[in-house]
């Protein structure tokens, strides 16, 4: 009797919301995805639309610095190394740098640049310097991906600008922020920068929770039209690293408050788990939409008599419904309400390795 009157509750609460929260619900938005994973496990604590096809914009130059460290590590890229800046480079749409045709910029300087300002110019022009040109670079990506883990990803180019093949989803992003940090744990600090110094000017980093939420220290955000805006982050506390990807926000503060509310919830739930709780993260991000026909029709009777609201007549169960375990399975597995009683068991277990 008690887990099915905290069941009615939550119902309740989500229906009370309905009309303004649940109304400008971040969830509602078309182009939004989301992952929260423990990055030592690869656990994923919480999941929505997170296998849906979606543009990476910015995120993209996550890939373009992981190859490029791959170069650093095998000994074919030198940090004191000379970019030159090609017309192709020069002509990339801002976020850029702004350097003229010709000029040159260290490998050093290239990433601080990439990892903050998130220059496109910049991006473009390190591909170049690596694989002779973007084209070919862009196919490294794709197969460096392919290699990683991430099944639903293919890159166009270095920087992350409008393509319309140029496409991922925040799982293969969550696959990509783990390597990186498990691959280049000594470069992966570039990403923590609030500021970059280049050449005695202070480039800021557009990843607002740097300066905002305590523990977060990376990883990459992004934005255009198409792609809305995203981020890839990661938070430490105590000795808990999460990692979440949040894909296709409205606005940039939406995306930003969502993305402190999941690492946030995922620290309490791992929190939990220590004094044997069952608070799962989806069960904070639960919305009416999110609960199987049958959880709402054998809930909806008792929340109809409590609100003193005329009672439907009640159908006979052909099954019983376990309320409690569907509230708190919502969205654990990467599966929407509308998908919940089909679900891909490829949704909620760890992320592949290498």
């Amino acid at each position: 009797m008690l887990i099915k009157a905290l069941a009615r509750t939550v119902v309740m609460l989500l229906a009370l919301l309905a009309p303004s929260a649940y109304a400008a619900s971040l969830y509602s938005a078309p182009r939004y995805a989301a992952i929260l994973i423990d990055h030592s496990t690869g656990e994923v604590l919480y999941a929505r639309r997170a296998d849906e096809i979606r543009y990476p914009a910015s995120i993209t130059k996550v890939m373009t610095l992981y190859v490029a460290f791959e170069e650093l590590a095998a000994g074919r890229l030198r940090l004191d190394d000379d970019i030159r800046i090609s017309r192709r480079a020069f002509n990339q749409a801002p976020s850029k740098l702004g350097l003229k045709v010709g000029a040159r910029i260290s490998v050093r300087d290239a990433f601080g640049v990439i990892a903050t300002k998130s220059a496109n110019d910049i991006s473009v022009a390190l591909a170049e310097h690596i694989s002779g040109s973007e084209s070919e670079f862009a196919e490294r990506m794709t197969s460096t991906a392919r290699r990683l883990g991430m099944a639903n990803t293919r890159f166009y180019n270095a920087s992350g600008l409008p393509h319309g093949d140029h496409t991922t989803t925040a799982r293969d992003i969550a696959v990509l922020s783990r390597a990186m940090l498990r691959d280049f744990p000594d470069q992966y600090p570039l990403f923590s920068k609030a500021h970059y110094q280049y050449r005695g000017l202070a480039v800021a980093n557009h990843n607002h929770l740097l300066r905002t939420m305590p523990g977060v220290d990376g990883i990459k955000t992004g934005f255009t039209n198409a792609a809305g805006f995203t981020l890839a982050a990661s938070a430490v506390r105590g000795n808990r690293r999460l990692i979440a990807v949040v894909l296709g926000g409205p606005s940039r503060l939406g995306r930003d408050n969502n993305m402190q509310d999941l690492l946030n919830t995922g620290f309490e739930a791992l929190e939990s788990r220590r004094f044997g709780q069952a608070f799962t993260v989806a069960s904070r991000f639960a919305e009416p939409d999110d609960l199987p026909d049958a959880v709402m029709d054998s809930l909806a009777g008792d929340v109809a008599a409590i609100d003193g609201m005329v009672q439907m007549p009640a159908r006979a169960p052909t099954q019983a419904v376990d309320v409690f375990s569907a509230i708190n399975a919502l969205g654990d597995k990467g599966v929407t309400g509308a998908a919940l009683a089909g679900a891909r068991s490829a949704g909620g277990g760890a992320l592949p390795r290498r």
